[in-house]
């Protein structure tokens, strides 16, 4: 994936184009982020990697099964299912939330 792109990559990708004179400067991936110690770009790549992981075990990515079970704005919390996983995300920059109910399609224990 496009690691930081979307999560606060310091500089804009900008593919080459009429726009900007069909420049290659912008139209990059910083893949050396990580290695500064001064930026925390390193839990990015470690969420990619664990990502990856999930993916090679559970192959949810050519799932045909998928449903957003929850999008709470206020939250800030998203959960939905893909394959036999459900994925919860908590985006709040500052709460957390330990006994959050969330509705699921199948009926057994979940485990973590």
């Amino acid at each position: 994936n496009f690691m930081g792109n979307e999560f606060g990559h310091p500089e804009w990708i900008d593919f080459p184009r009429e726009g900007n004179n069909w420049s290659y400067h912008h139209c990059r991936r910083r893949f050396d982020l990580p290695d500064d110690e001064n930026l925390r770009y390193k839990f990015f790549e470690a969420f990619d990697e664990l990502m990856q992981a999930c993916e090679n075990r559970f192959q949810w990515l050519s799932s045909d099964h998928q449903y957003v079970t929850l999008k709470h704005n206020h939250d800030k919390v998203v959960a939905f299912e893909r394959g036999d996983l459900l994925f919860v995300f908590n985006f709040h920059p500052h709460a957390g939330f330990g006994d959050y109910q969330i509705g699921m399609s199948w009926n057994e224990p979940m485990r973590c």
